[in-house]
């Protein structure tokens, strides 16, 4: 039996252990947090950290995997990509990796390659990226992120020198290379740009774009609350976009792998390709994928992994379809989460992983997302309306 060595055990990283085994595959996890539930669907657990490259190669040594993934996690891909570069496993180069999963790394990329992209520096220190702000470098507004984070976390934004101080040094508390990014606003046109995609030997097999939703309500408001699909603008403009992924796959030489979107457009179609993670977007954007496509993504970073042939199926996408961050606007006790009965039908999985009287925190990033559900819609305007005033259907409500 083959071996396949998977990094993060958390809820919505089950799946892929899960998916692993159904595949016939003899599963071995690596995760930093001993209550993971991950090590309880996996045959074998070690309790490391996925972004420790040494300890991951010494697991994958000992156990003599056949191949290694980092499903839906951005933090541990370049681990994954590290391993099966040493171990002349199936993979992507790690350099390519590393390039998309640090976002300093990224934008000098693009910049240097002629693509559309912010204005941007990383920075290792606050005082130095605040004296760079006070003087004028940027002008407002600005966005400054961790370079290494992932689910939105410690992402925010400037709208002058006097909060600029405080802002800084809270992205910098998310980065565990001790290093922020900032970056010019980029106004989009229309709804960010959302979805999944696949690479089959450098070529863009398959993609798929959604409508990406924000609740400004949030304390962060840059955390998407949904990816509603299909994405609403018109053949050509997805062509483009289509398009720009691929030049910057092919100048990557990136090989078979799936990749999760966050794009932008202007008011002129140009598009901004803000992060390409290259693995499986979270929030089960898969899942959601493939009621609509026929395609099992999942399935596909698996075998992708492993080396084995993947081919897609010929299904025209039909329907509307969303997932949906279940989230609150404060902490505290939860007494329950509310929907409306309009809105129960076109619930289709909830996956929530909190329940009365469990402790829930204020959304700030997608580690306080309460759970999530998959929905269905009977038309494009139901769908977007839903999804842009979830207040109206689902209410988190606290214990007093």
């Amino acid at each position: 039996m083959k071996k396949i060595l998977l990094l993060g055990g958390s809820a919505q990283q089950v799946i892929a252990i899960k998916k692993s085994r159904a595949l016939g595959y003899f599963t071995v996890l690596c995760d930093y947090l001993e209550d993971n539930p991950g090590q309880f669907e996996a045959d074998r657990f070690y309790l490391v950290s996925t972004t420790d490259k040494q300890a991951v190669l010494d697991v994958a040594k000992k156990e003599k995997v056949d191949g290694v993934l980092a499903y839906a996690s951005d933090p541990a891909a370049p681990t994954a990509a590290y391993v099966a570069e040493k171990l002349c496993l199936p993979g992507s180069p790690y350099q390519s990796v590393d390039i998309l999963c640090n976002k300093d790394k990224f934008r000098r990329f693009l910049s240097e390659n002629g693509f559309h992209t912010p204005t941007a520096k990383g920075y290792s220190d606050v005082d130095s990226a605040f004296k760079d702000i006070k003087a004028g470098v940027f002008s407002f507004p600005v966005i400054v992120k961790p370079v290494d984070s992932s689910g939105s976390k410690g992402v925010s934004e400037i709208d002058s020198a006097d909060e600029a101080k405080a802002k800084l040094q809270y992205a910098m508390s998310y980065s565990r290379g001790g290093k922020i990014i900032v970056e010019q606003y980029v106004e989009k046109y229309g709804y960010q740009v959302a979805g999944d995609g696949l690479s089959i030997d450098g070529k863009l097999m398959f993609r798929y774009f959604a409508n990406d939703h924000f609740n400004p309500q949030c304390v962060n408001p840059f955390v998407p609350i949904a990816a509603s699909f299909p994405y609403n603008m018109p053949a050509d403009v997805q062509d483009k976009i289509h398009n720009e992924i691929q030049r910057l796959i092919t100048l990557l030489k990136m090989r078979t792998t799936t990749y999760n979107f966050d794009i932008r457009i202007d008011k002129d179609c140009n598009v901004y390709l803000m992060e390409i993670a290259p693995r499986d977007g979270g929030n089960y954007i898969p899942d959601v994928i493939q009621y609509a496509t026929g395609v099992d993504l999942v399935a596909c970073s698996v075998k992708a992994a492993m080396g084995e042939r993947i081919e897609i199926p010929k299904i025209q996408p039909s329907g509307y379809y969303s997932y949906f961050a279940v989230h609150s606007l404060s902490s505290g006790v939860l007494d329950k989460v509310w929907f409306s009965e309009e809105a129960v039908p076109h619930i289709l999985e909830n996956h929530l992983i909190v329940k009365p009287g469990d402790p829930v925190s204020v959304f700030t990033g997608a580690n306080t997302t309460l759970g999530c559900l998959i929905m269905k819609f009977d038309s494009m305007e139901q769908m977007l309306g839903m999804m842009d005033h979830s207040e109206h259907w689902c209410k988190v409500l606290l214990k007093e």
